[in-house]
């Protein structure tokens, strides 16, 4: 995580503990799982936090406060009634298991409330298939993390079988709660869910690192070349951005640090790089050029990491609605 998004975090978990229980509760109910895990664990962190830091973030948020907040008073108990008021008593009580400690949650739907390297330790012994299986029902960035804690063997084989996914019964759910409890239930004429695929597997490999994502795609290939070929075409790597408009890069740099972004570039084509640099003011493409050029060697893993941040972020921003990618969105914007 960059430190950008760091500071974000600190900024609304600031937010959250000085709005007051039902309205913390309010906004949080608009949250995801990572999300809220994200912020929650922020959140109990901040036992003291200077009342000057408190007014410039809610003057960020265009907020008022008063002299007195209950920022840093008992947050353990604050962040318990404002998780269990938002999300209820099983969700939150997975959560707080992992924030404060609390009690035991089970299920697919439970998972996503659990941190990666614990899901991974709960599900390594089951059969790839039903691994494939757990991991599409979840964020794909937390899938991504999961897979990182597995041998590259299990890894290899659990990607190829996301990618061979067509589809999951609600019977075949039903069979598989009854290790991790239900998920589904009721009508069996449900039609299947439409989750796994190349997208699914594209989407996962889009968060994994350099190497582990090579790796995975030599397992695939060796398996079935066309099969990799689509789920390269469905990727969106770092080159790709240069298919985004121009004012998609221009929002896309606000997001992001320059120490980042230097690193980035270093392993992007010269026709990326000039397109990032007209989206610039003349001067701060100047001195980009000028830190690219004076920048050292770089690690490869260092400049992949770098990029995979950037690509994290440009998938928020599409997700949001505020770029489009492919540069299909050109003619949108008058």
């Amino acid at each position: 995580m960059s430190e950008k998004d760091k500071d974000a975090i600190n900024r609304a978990a600031i937010l959250m503990l000085a709005l007051g229980e039902h309205e913390a509760a309010e906004v949080m109910k608009f949250l995801g799982p990572r999300e809220v895990l994200k912020l929650g664990a922020a959140m109990a962190t901040m036992k003291q936090v200077p009342h000057e830091h408190v007014v410039s973030t809610l003057e960020r948020f265009r907020e008022q406060t008063d002299l007195q907040s209950t920022v840093g008073l008992d947050s353990d108990e604050y962040i318990r009634q404002v998780l269990t008021k938002a999300l209820g008593d099983d969700k939150a009580a997975v959560l707080l298991n992992r924030i404060l400690g609390g009690k035991d949650a089970s299920g697919i739907e439970s998972l996503k409330w659990m941190d990666s390297p614990s899901v991974a330790e709960l599900i390594r012994n089951e059969h790839p298939q039903i691994i494939a299986t757990i991991l599409v029902h979840l964020e794909r960035d937390q899938a991504c993390e999961i897979l990182a804690n597995f041998t590259e063997r299990l890894r290899n084989d659990v990607v190829l079988r996301i990618a061979t996914l067509d589809g999951v019964q609600p019977a075949a759910l039903r069979e598989l709660n009854d290790v991790l409890t239900k998920l589904l239930s009721g009508n069996e004429n449900i039609k299947k869910s439409s989750l796994g695929g190349v997208r699914a597997a594209a989407e996962i490999l889009n968060f994994m690192s350099g190497e582990h994502e090579a790796a995975v795609m030599d397992n695939i290939k060796n398996y079935d070349n066309d099969m990799a070929q689509k789920i390269m075409d469905e990727m969106f790597v770092f080159d790709n951005i240069i298919d985004i408009d121009d004012r998609g890069i221009q929002l896309l740099l606000r997001e992001v640090q320059s120490e980042m972004l230097i690193i980035a570039l270093k392993g992007a084509s010269q026709d990326l790089r000039e397109k990032i640099f007209r989206n610039m003011s003349q001067r701060a493409a100047e001195m980009m050029r000028e830190d690219l050029e004076s920048k050292g060697p770089v690690r490869l893993s260092e400049v992949e990491s770098q990029q995979k941040q950037i690509l994290q972020i440009v998938r928020r921003l599409a997700d949001e609605g505020q770029i489009v990618l492919g540069g299909k969105g050109d003619d949108s914007f008058i």
